[in-house]
């Protein structure tokens, strides 16, 4: 789950010594994030559902950012949207919602 959230954000990951993870930015500013595992099975909505914004504007950035996520594990997710939300659900390898912004 680490490698698929750092390439996802262009993080470096610090591995924690029980299976967690910091995902730190590559230039040392802003925050981090602290992944940790759990046994349990995903049963229904995520308790996070983290929203990330693709930077660049129009269709060809946000189809090039989906298929970039899609080509490092991501799934599409099918929520209900009809498509003009201004947003993509997708999930990532295990199985958590998240949408990208655009």
């Amino acid at each position: 789950m680490a490698r698929f959230w750092s390439a996802a954000l262009g993080y470096d990951i610090d591995p924690g010594d029980d299976g967690d993870a910091h995902l730190r930015p590559r230039d040392g500013q802003g925050l981090s994030v602290w992944l940790q595992p759990t046994s349990a099975v995903k049963a229904g909505k995520n308790r996070n559902h983290p929203d990330l914004r693709v930077d660049t504007s129009g269709a060809s950035a946000v189809d090039a950012e989906v298929d970039r996520l899609l080509a490092l594990g991501a799934t599409r997710a099918d929520v209900g949207q009809r498509g003009d939300e201004g947003f993509v659900v997708l999930r990532d390898p295990e199985g958590n919602e998240f949408c990208l912004l655009y």
